[in-house]
């Protein structure tokens, strides 16, 4: 609990800095516009959005495609991603509603999380992330920040070879890594081989650098994060400063109300998107 309330104080620290560093990144941005100084060829990613190349203008030379098949959809709950399944629609919503309130703050990051382990919070992230992908105007990216126990390859049946650790650890570039399900504009960044010192490596430089460019690289991407409960490691705590909103995911009959709300304590003054209950009894409408 302690290395837990010190991440809560750093995690505060952080967000304060954060919201700091983009006042004077506001304010030195309208001071440069107004002078006559000479400027220089800009990266993709300090590019102003109506300059930024879409998703769907990009060609992929390095990221492979691989096929899903229906049966390991199915067997994954891939819901999104299988066409006329009746819990579709839920997800549908999930993504409208979410998009909604990303796209009206001009959020780019949302991270996916629940009080304790096995409340589906995962299986939430990836059909959260196909469905952005089936927006029309929207791009997903969907990352395996969950450092100690990475499981999204699994449930497209895929066995990368290079992954987000290689990245954090061994200086080894991040497009290899990258790949694309057949699921119209979406992107994985996987994990695969656990991190222990998960807290740590978020809370790095190269982390954040990555996290920034992905989230400014493209004007159409939306970046869906999976990380690890919240009660469990400060990991949550930690990348809290560095994304714009938070998804929590709780089941029904297995988080107690208690975790609920240490969860949502410990993430006090960080947007709070939503709640999503899993498993819940109540009836979904017949048509309509």
């Amino acid at each position: 609990m302690e290395r837990i309330r010190q991440a809560v104080e750093q995690a505060q620290q952080q967000r304060q800095e954060k919201k700091s560093n983009r006042s004077a990144s506001i304010e030195q941005s309208a001071a440069s516009e107004s002078s006559n100084a000479a400027t220089s060829t800009p990266s993709a990613s300090s590019l102003p959005s109506s300059q930024l190349v879409p998703t769907s203008e990009v060609e992929y030379t390095q990221t492979p495609t691989i096929e899903v098949d229906m049966a390991t959809r199915e067997r994954n709950r891939l819901i999104a991603a299988i066409p006329g399944h009746p819990q579709q629609d839920i997800y549908r919503m999930l993504r409208t509603r979410i998009l909604q309130v990303m796209d009206a703050n001009n959020w780019k990051s949302i991270a996916v999380t629940s009080p304790t382990p096995n409340s589906g919070k995962t299986l939430t992230a990836i059909n959260l992330a196909i469905s952005i992908a089936m927006e029309s105007s929207h791009a997903a990216l969907l990352v395996d920040a969950d450092l100690r126990y990475p499981t999204i390859h699994k449930y497209f049946g895929y066995s990368p070879k290079s992954t987000l650790g290689h990245y954090l650890f061994d200086e080894e570039p991040v497009a290899p890594m990258l790949f694309r399900p057949d699921m119209n504009r979406l992107t994985v960044l996987p994990g695969r081989l656990p991190i222990h010192d998960s807290a740590e490596a978020l809370g790095s430089p190269k982390w954040v650098s990555l996290l920034n460019e992905a989230s400014s690289r493209y004007p159409d991407r939306i970046v869906v994060i999976d990380i690890a409960p919240v009660l469990n490691v400060d990991d949550a705590l930690t990348i809290a400063p560095h994304i714009d909103c938070v998804l929590m995911v709780a089941e029904n009959g297995r988080t107690k109300r208690d975790e609920l709300q240490r969860a949502l304590e410990l993430l006090d003054g960080y947007p709070l998107i939503g709640t999503v209950l899993n498993k819940s009894e109540a009836k979904v409408a017949g048509r309509y």
